[in-house]
């Protein structure tokens, strides 16, 4: 039911440039907010993009008045420690809109720096569209009536998020998943694994054990206290590991041992897409990735943990009894999930080990997984994106 618009003519009437602010504030936020970025300019190249995000916003072409670097953390304490920061990055962007008033203000997930961000923005008429909606569905369901003071479109990627905000009274349009336009064309399986120095003849696992550094000092160690009794029941099994960038080479040490061990394992930074289409099986951190694994119809176990206190804290307010993206899209429980206290090595292993050994169980999961990809929509919505951006900007541009 998404609409056909007509394509946006650079600039406005009277050759008015519009002005985008866009702010994303972790890795999976910024390969979408640099997809919109470029899609933008295409249909408007004499658009200015100013912001707060990472590398692929920067090199999308737009001018970043901070960058999130340091600054993406789960976790209670992790958050409090970065307040002062994250203070100064607000006001700084505040005082860039104040310079230069943007447009339109686009929010990219991220909620609890989003929000406030995006409340500032209204008080000062700017006009917010939010794209990647929060997971308000799961937990914290009061932060509805923000989104129904603040936004002035809702864009969303999952098609059962639409008829939540319609209900709302948000103005909503379900637009696709993004990931269909920035996952690359995956290496042919053989080619990729030889270049890793792994066997394409022998059974792989994927370890994507997450993107923030906190993620991995809380799910890392047990991944890695996994893999001896997964070896020790897969014959030949190899591991291959996907690196977040710019994570420390310390993080890794666990894995690194069991290299040292003799174990087979091969550790490349980024290439999540060429990791999940080369591996016969994987287990992943919650989150995009989990999407991504959809997507190439790896079968997954999904595992979280965060420190104890943050859960404590968080848990009342969690309204839904599954977390994987896949399942939520499915409707029921596909794929395995290890939450907190569910997540051991013992866990970890019958789940891989079983997905890894019972080919018709790993059958049923591909094939469940493709339901979920044909699920998404087509590709092409960040080019959806970036029209809806533009369309609400054209009116405050001509306004000026």
């Amino acid at each position: 039911n998404r609409r056909r618009r007509p394509t946006v003519s650079p600039g406005t009437a009277d050759n008015v440039s519009m002005r985008v602010m866009i702010s994303c504030g972790e890795p999976s936020g910024d390969l979408y907010a640099g997809a919109l970025a470029t899609e933008i300019l295409r249909l408007d190249p004499s658009a200015t993009i100013t912001g707060f995000g990472g590398d692929r916003l920067a090199a999308a072409g737009a001018s970043l008045v901070e960058n999130f670097s340091g600054l993406s953390v789960t976790g209670l304490l992790e958050v409090v420690r970065l307040l002062p920061r994250t203070y100064a990055t607000y006001k700084r962007l505040l005082a860039d809109a104040d310079a230069a008033r943007p447009d339109v203000f686009v929010a990219i997930d991220f909620p609890d720096f989003n929000f406030a961000l995006a409340r500032a923005m209204s008080r000062r008429g700017v006009p917010v569209v939010y794209y990647i909606s929060p997971q308000l569905w799961a937990w914290r369901p009061g932060r509805m009536k923000t989104m129904q003071r603040i936004v002035d479109r809702m864009l969303v990627i999952f098609p059962f998020e639409e008829q939540i905000y319609r209900e709302a009274g948000v103005p909503v349009e379900w637009v696709g998943h993004p990931l269909f336009d920035v996952q690359p064309e995956p290496q042919a399986r053989d080619v990729f694994l030889r270049a890793q120095g792994l066997d394409p003849a022998r059974p792989v696992l994927a370890l994507l054990p997450g993107s923030r550094t906190n993620e991995l000092r809380q799910i890392l160690p047990t991944l890695a206290q996994a893999v001896p009794p997964i070896r020790a029941q897969v014959p030949g099994v190899q591991f291959l590991v996907a690196r977040a960038p710019h994570l420390r080479d310390e993080l890794f040490a666990p894995l690194r041992a069991l290299q040292a061990e003799g174990v087979t394992m091969a550790m490349v930074d980024g290439h999540a897409d060429d990791v999940l289409a080369s591996s016969d099986a994987a287990v992943v951190a919650s989150g995009t990735v989990t999407v991504q694994a959809a997507l190439h119809q790896c079968p997954m176990v999904v595992v979280y943990r965060l420190s104890p206190l943050t859960y404590r804290v968080g848990k009342p307010f969690v309204r839904v009894d599954t977390y994987a993206m896949a399942n939520l899209v499915a409707g029921r429980r596909i794929v395995p999930e290890l939450i907190q206290d569910g997540f051991t090595p013992e866990a970890v292993t019958t789940e891989a080990v079983r997905l890894l050994t019972d080919r018709p169980h790993a059958e049923r999961v591909r094939a469940d997984l493709r339901e979920v990809r044909a699920r998404l929509g087509e590709p092409g919505a960040s080019r959806r994106a970036a029209e809806a951006v533009l369309e609400v900007a054209s009116r405050a541009a001509l306004a000026r």
